[in-house]
């Protein structure tokens, strides 16, 4: 989508700190980290809300997890813990309209909810 920050991202049109990428997603820093390691993983192809996912997107699913867990043991976080969640439209605090889990680590995370 054209006015999509995260697809301008991808595309390469706007500046990001990318820490990882593959065929399918893309991860990068989030620009106001809620902890001393958040990162956020996108799927490359546009998808929003989770309910637009169709069956060929599922591929994407494990693609997602093997880069949380690639980029928290390059972060230094894998054996002390971290967190990987979504947010699924504006009730839940999603605030851009693509599909991203974010990968919270670096601190004790308190309880959600």
């Amino acid at each position: 989508m054209a006015d999509c920050v995260f697809c301008k991202i991808i595309d390469k049109t706007i500046p990001a700190d990318i820490v990882f990428e593959g065929d399918n997603v893309i991860a990068f820093r989030d620009i106001n980290p809620k902890a001393p390691v958040h990162v956020v993983i996108i799927p490359k192809k546009h998808i929003n809300p989770l309910e637009d996912m169709d069956e060929e997107d599922i591929v994407m699913i494990p693609e997602i997890y093997m880069a949380a867990r690639t980029i928290a043991a390059d972060e230094g976080i894998d054996v002390s813990g971290y967190r990987v969640l979504t947010n699924t439209g504006p009730d839940s605090g999603q605030e851009v309209e693509h599909m991203h889990w974010h990968l919270l680590g670096g601190r004790l995370l308190g309880d959600i909810g």
